[in-house]
């Protein structure tokens, strides 16, 4: 799994993933058994239903960074494709994908992992594979595999779900009981990061949903795509399947799609510069404020010690704010050779690239070392082991500031619980996430404030040197006529 952000500095090779997850073998149930993901569904499902064995092959993911290597794809690609021909006889085969990942040599991969397995193991062994809503969906997949069910939901709440579905579903299609026909339908169309708790993502998903009421339909899916993709296959689409009714799963498919185009406008949303946005949740009366910088999500990409908002902050300099978390190892190294009760000058962040902002020059004091290690407790991920180096609380000024060795987005409050602060206790808390933090922040704080910049994962595309893309696409170009819009 690995979502690519092309535009990334950020050259992602074999040790991005070790940094995140390498498990093969047994290994693999351990990390994820009681973990709300797609591999932890999986497990509970089996169990559940009884009279399944898995055999665990590889398991390997990376923070979202940019295009992996030639010789990283290829080996990993391998190693999965050995793992299954020594697994033994199989009766289906079922993954855990992303949708939206790039090789150097390979526009994609999880179409080319499918075509590779198809090719091993022919046409009678079902597989199936899960996918994330911002997946590039491509004909590659859909031909190769036999179901793909994706996200419905962002944050991301229901992995753990559509991990359970893949199961179940793979063993009606080895009984018989199902024989799913796929149809994909490709809109000229790229979305930003947009969350599916309300606006137009929740008015298509309700849509979709709509479909897999109707008898006959198995699923419908909304995928926003992955718009920080240089790639010919990146934008919207919307996946439909039937059971065995070709007909079926194209009007589904086309009619969902009609959704989404005439909702186009409305996912361009301007967000207010981390000025502007730190003005107005100092003035909230209700508090904590969250403000959340969706150009410099590590989630997406973006490198994650971007400085746009914690210049703001430091310079508000304003009590009980707090910046959780930057990026940066070289000022976490710095403060634990200090140790607690020392001050340290430090240039923070913007060390990645000269995009999200220059570093912060300041002196500030050791407040906190951990560790980095805690226990995901958020709706996605729930039960995950999380460990982002060494890390150190500084204050600077009147401000809380965390630094973490690997970067990551913020999905619930243990890394600040895990350094002292209780943010109930605070005005403001700055955090670098798109909508995944939404999960577990949207019923516990009274008001979340989104703010934008220049960034990797900003919502502004017009800022992208976008060269392989097809043109026309919205909302980089105008597109007059609604006619063939659709790529069929």
């Amino acid at each position: 799994m690995h979502e690519t952000n092309t535009f990334s500095s950020e050259r992602t090779d074999e040790a991005a993933f070790r940094r995140q997850e390498w498990c093969e073998g047994g290994h693999i149930f351990p990390a994820h058994e009681g973990v709300r993901d797609y591999i932890g569904g999986m497990i509970d499902e089996a169990r559940d239903l009884g009279g399944i064995e898995l055999v665990p092959t590889l398991a390997v993911s990376a923070e979202p960074s940019g295009i992996i290597a030639a010789d990283t794809w290829e080996r990993i690609k391998l190693r999965l494709l050995d793992s299954l021909r020594n697994a033994g006889p199989l009766d289906a085969i079922c993954l855990a994908l992303h949708g939206a990942g790039i090789a150097e040599t390979s526009d994609d991969i999880e179409g080319e992992l499918l075509h590779a397995i198809r090719a091993e193991f022919g046409r009678d062994i079902p597989i199936a594979a899960t996918l994330d809503l911002h997946a590039n969906m491509t004909h590659e997949m859909v031909g190769h595999a036999d179901l793909l069910l994706g996200v419905n939901h962002y944050p991301h709440s229901d992995e753990y779900d559509r991990g359970r579905e893949a199961i179940r579903r793979l063993r009606a299609m080895i009984s018989g009981t199902i024989r799913p026909s796929m149809h994909l339908v490709k809109l000229p169309m790229l979305i930003p990061t947009s969350t599916t708790l309300f606006g137009p993502a929740k008015e298509v998903n309700e849509a979709c949903w709509a479909w897999e009421n109707r008898p006959g339909m198995l699923d419908c899916t909304f995928f926003h795509g992955f718009p920080y993709t240089d790639s010919p296959e990146v934008g919207a689409s919307v996946l439909a399947v039937s059971d065995g009714d070709d007909r079926l799963a194209r009007e589904a498919a086309a009619d969902a799609a009609d959704e989404v185009w005439r909702r186009r406008d409305a996912f361009n949303v301007k967000y207010p510069s981390p000025a502007d946005g730190l003005m107005a949740a100092l003035a909230a009366d209700e508090v904590p404020v969250i403000i959340n910088e969706t150009s410099d999500n590590p989630g997406a990409g973006a490198p994650g010690d971007g400085t746009f908002l914690l210049r703001e902050m430091l310079a508000a300099n304003v009590p009980q704010t707090c910046f959780c978390h930057i990026c940066d190892p070289d000022v976490v190294q710095a403060a634990h050779r200090a140790g607690v009760g020392a001050r340290i000058e430090v240039e923070l962040g913007g060390k990645t690239d000269g995009l999200h902002g220059s570093p912060v020059s300041t002196v500030a004091l050791v407040r906190m070392l951990t560790d980095g290690t805690f226990v995901q407790t958020s709706p996605m991920w729930r039960g995950k082991k999380i460990d982002l180096g060494q890390t150190a609380r500084l204050r600077i000024g009147n401000v809380d500031v965390i630094v973490t060795s690997i970067k990551s987005q913020l999905l619930d409050d243990e890394l600040l619980k895990l350094h002292g602060i209780d943010m109930l206790r605070y005005k403001v808390i700055g955090i670098k996430s798109s909508q995944h933090f939404r999960g577990f922040f949207q019923n516990r704080v009274p008001r979340i404030m989104t703010v934008d910049c220049p960034g990797l994962s900003t919502f502004d595309f017009s800022g992208f040197d976008y060269r392989r893309i097809v043109r026309p696409i919205h909302p980089l170009d105008r597109i007059a006529s609604t006619e063939a819009l659709i790529v069929d």
